[in-house]
């Protein structure tokens, strides 16, 4: 297959603060991580010739608003709504944009205003979930299920039916990223985690209690793409883009579940998946134990257990014994989310994990740095992954 490993890179990196109830509109978020991208890339405004954005309609606006705002002039763009989906869509989007000539500098933006959008939307529910009237988000409206964490509380409900895990057992993943978000500036979430904490937690839907859901946040990311050859020439230690694989669908497709458990419309079977299954080793050169860090879309907490099995690094079922006594904290054998995640450092659309693989990737993370990391996965439970190097 033609590759386009290692032809692009993410020059540039920003972000504004992320919080609750923050002033600032979206585009003004979204403003400031811009000017901050551009500064560390050492790019000016007008080198900026593609835009792939991560933040439309019901939650953003559209590309060409954001364009006219940032007085910006592209010849490519892209757009994406704000979903977990659309994380390393917008990006390898971007990537192929600048592979093929269609763009030579991409800004990949994503600006979130939940408390903000909740106040005018207003009221419970999930105003995408009825836009989709269902679909592979798992949410049916009609039913009274009405929010994603009804699609990932149902897979967990079969998970643990299954293979026997317990709620004490998941708690391992909204602890281990507590502790990493305690080491990083821009975490919302600055209390210790402790398991008696989680299981004393509220049940939001059964069986994922409060600290097993996501933030609700407010704040924006950017990553700027270009070639390889260009990006050697910027301010900053070109990030290499070495493998992508893009997300799945179909029948035996739900999107916060491994195609295994037979939740909706997938069969029930445990085949043990491989990197073999997964296109994007092979594009970047490396197999498994060559990732020295996973990160993925975290908005509940069973997506990390479903993610280890659906790229191979456990066998299924094994993910809620396997990511206990540390094993997915920084010291451990595969750091995971090591910022915080959406889970406690900040609901940014899974961008700032992005981000969190650029500075370890450059060595700027100082007390959550992973040892001479290299090669850095991100991936989420519905089959799509990119993975990062250390630059050439």
């Amino acid at each position: 297959m033609p590759s386009i490993s290692n032809q692009t890179a993410i020059a540039g990196i920003g972000q504004s603060e992320y919080g609750r109830n923050l002033p600032d509109s979206q585009l003004k978020l979204g403003a400031r991580a811009l000017k901050a991208a551009l500064d560390d890339a050492g790019l000016q405004r007008e080198d900026i010739d593609g835009l792939s954005i991560h933040m439309g309609w019901p939650l953003g606006l559209d590309y060409d608003r954001v364009a006219e705002a940032y007085g910006l002039n592209t010849r490519w763009a892209a757009q994406t709504w704000l979903h977990g989906r659309f994380v390393t869509s917008a990006l390898q989007q971007a990537a192929m944009a600048v592979a093929c000539g269609l763009a030579n500098v991409v800004a990949c933006v994503t600006a979130i205003s939940f408390t903000r959008e909740r106040q005018i939307l207003g009221g419970p529910g999930d105003h995408e979930g009825s836009r989709e009237d269902g679909g592979t988000h798992g949410e049916s409206p009609s039913y009274g299920l009405t929010a994603p964490a009804g699609g990932a509380a149902i897979a967990m409900q079969r998970y643990m039916a299954m293979y026997g895990a317990t709620s004490e057992q998941l708690a391992a993943v909204p602890i281990a990223f507590r502790k990493h978000a305690l080491l990083s500036p821009y975490a919302t979430m600055k209390k210790p985690l402790t398991l008696a904490d989680h299981q004393r937690a509220r049940m939001v839907v059964d069986p994922l209690r409060l600290f097993d859901c996501c933030l609700v946040t407010d704040g924006a990311a950017v990553a700027i793409v270009t070639t390889m050859e260009r990006a050697r020439d910027m301010k900053k230690k070109p990030i290499p883009i070495a493998g992508m694989q893009g997300m799945r669908s179909g029948r035996d497709e739900f999107i916060f579940a491994p195609p295994n458990l037979g939740i909706n419309q997938q069969p029930a079977h445990s085949r043990r998946f491989t990197a073999a299954d997964n296109e994007v080793f092979a594009m970047a050169g490396v197999g498994l134990p060559d990732i020295d860090g996973l990160y993925t879309y975290d908005a509940f907490s069973p997506l990390i257990l479903f993610v280890l099995e659906r790229f191979g690094y456990c066998g299924p079922g094994d993910a809620a014994e396997w990511v206990q006594n540390g094993r997915i904290e920084l010291g451990g054998e595969l750091p995971m989310n090591t910022s915080g995640g959406l889970l406690s450092e900040a609901h940014v659309g899974g961008w700032n994990s992005i981000l969190e693989m650029v500075r370890q990737l450059r060595g700027e993370v100082g007390p959550r740095q992973i040892p001479n990391a290299k090669h850095l996965q991100f991936s989420t439970c519905w089959g799509d992954s990119v993975i990062l190097g250390n630059a050439l």
